[in-house]
């Protein structure tokens, strides 16, 4: 029989299976990657130190007080997801098409006084943009020689009395994924590839997991930003913020080749569906000492989210004798607190004349800040909490964008790369995006047009399930490509 994992490890995966909030989640609603309008994508979201973008006003308020007139945009997007996984030897591909709004807002002078001395600009300025894009499918699939997502169940179960057992393990005992051990005293299980322990580990089924995620971030920032003598800029946005995520899978193991006595197949289907409302204050300025260059910095509060989640979870199974069962848990519903990590951001710009601009932007967000609380009902979220300051750790990120005029047509492109949030011990300490962009704009005294294509690509380690002494992980690629339009009119 496969050694049993130790009592302190299992105790954790049955919190964890009882309560859905963890890391991940954590993770999932703090980490950002700006959906803009199309000039802002092109240059990689680069903006700190520019301003004059409706995208911008997220980043640095004080680029509010760049605006010279009244200013309204609009930025559709299409975003392909393509993921390509490695697993036990075995490549799968997945995709996803989504359509949507990236971004809408406007911008409008609020005092406007003629001359370069004292409070030049005042404007106000509301923005709508995504901050993250959740839309994904994922495969993983391939044969496993030595490893079962039900001895994961078997392992949770040790030490609890078949009666009371509860969560994902309670149901795979109902339809026979698992099963007491004779003589156990009802305490003990083994699962169907050891014939509930009276027999040898027989494997070579096939795992497939479909994993169809959806949802995004996004905000809704309202800033306020004056300029003052064209040199010195200031602005404070406060953002309400808004977050919806469907995290589903099917996980099937099938013995398609027939190797192992009695089993046919089970699916465990997995389903989580979150949506909440947060708020958050950011203030920043930017200096502008020769015209050619521009300095910035801010400063973004954490996001306070209140959450709200639905949770559901399923099992099948069908054995060789034609018998087939079904079990499901209830539904479970929370409610709880997500503080999100705070973020400085500082960046500088160089403008040639009217031909070039060249922007450097650098990030700081330490993930390790994340924090759960007032859960509905009223569990303390300790040992979340400790996990998250365990397994992440501060990132930094860096982003560079150029844009080139040529007559009223302007040529742009743009790169940037997201550093790890995991810290050294952890399995994905290497993970890191990797953004290329490019794109194309027109503009006119009263009307613009521009496009983007945006690629993020990342790859991570994936575990299905709790059982690193057998289970290898699935190595997943993923690579979004965004297309961006913007239509602009000033007046």
């Amino acid at each position: 029989m496969k050694p049993i994992l130790t009592a302190i490890v299992a105790v954790v995966l049955t919190i964890s299976a009882a309560q859905a909030q963890n890391l991940d989640d954590a993770l999932r609603y703090s980490r950002t990657f700006y959906n803009g309008t199309a000039r802002f994508m092109a240059m990689g979201g680069a903006f700190t130190a520019l301003g004059a973008d409706l995208s911008a006003i997220s980043l640095n308020p004080a680029g509010t007080g760049v605006f010279r007139s009244f200013e309204t945009t609009i930025t559709p997007n299409l975003m392909y997801n393509n993921s390509s996984t490695l697993f036990n030897n075995s490549r799968s591909s997945d995709f996803k098409y989504t359509f949507g709004l990236n971004q809408a807002g406007l911008v409008a002078n609020l005092i406007s006084n003629e001359g370069s001395s004292g409070l030049v600009k005042l404007n106000f300025a509301y923005s709508f943009l995504k901050s993250n894009n959740y839309n994904e499918n994922v495969t993983v699939k391939g044969i496993s020689e030595n490893t079962s997502m039900a001895e994961y169940w078997a392992i949770i179960s040790d030490g609890i009395y078949y009666k009371d057992l509860t969560g994902s393990a309670g149901i795979a005992y109902d339809v026979w994924v698992i099963d007491t051990i004779t003589g156990s005293g009802g305490i003990r299980y083994g699962s169907v590839f050891c014939a509930y322990g009276d027999g040898d580990y027989i494997y070579g089924q096939t795992i497939r997991r479909l994993i169809e995620n959806e949802g995004y971030s996004s905000e809704h920032a309202f800033s306020v930003g004056a300029n003052f003598s064209e040199k010195y800029f200031l602005g404070a946005t406060i953002t309400l913020n808004k977050l919806s995520y469907t995290g589903h899978y099917e996980h099937l193991e099938a013995d398609y080749d027939e190797v192992i006595p009695d089993f046919n197949n089970f699916t465990y289907t997995d389903h989580l569906e979150a949506a909440g409302t947060g708020y958050s204050l950011r203030i920043g300025t930017i200096l502008r000492p020769v015209d050619m260059l521009r300095i910035g910095a801010a400063f973004h509060t954490p996001t306070i989210y209140r959450i709200r989640e639905y949770f559901y979870d399923q099992i099948s199974s069908s054995f060789d004798d034609g018998y087939s069962y079904s079990n499901s848990n209830d539904p479970m519903r929370y409610s709880y607190t997500l503080t999100t990590p705070f973020k400085a951001v500082a960046g500088v710009a160089v403008q040639i004349k009217k031909l070039a601009i060249v922007s450097a932007d650098y990030e700081f967000t330490d993930y390790r800040t994340a924090k759960f609380s007032k859960a509905s009902d009223g569990y303390s979220y300790y040992d979340e909490n400790e996990s998250v300051k365990k397994s992440l750790k501060s990132a930094s990120n860096l982003k560079l964008g150029t844009e080139f005029r040529v007559s009223s047509f302007y040529i742009r492109g743009g790169y940037g790369i997201y550093g790890s949030a995991f810290s050294s011990g952890e399995i994905n300490k290497n993970m890191t995006y990797n953004s290329v962009s490019f794109g194309l704009g027109f503009r006119q005294q009263n009307f613009f047009f521009d496009l983007a294509f945006t690629s993020l690509s990342n790859t991570m380690k994936y575990m299905m399930y709790y059982d690193p002494d057998y289970l290898k992980p699935a190595d997943i690629t993923y690579t979004r490509n965004n297309f961006t339009a913007t239509l602009g009119f000033k007046f």
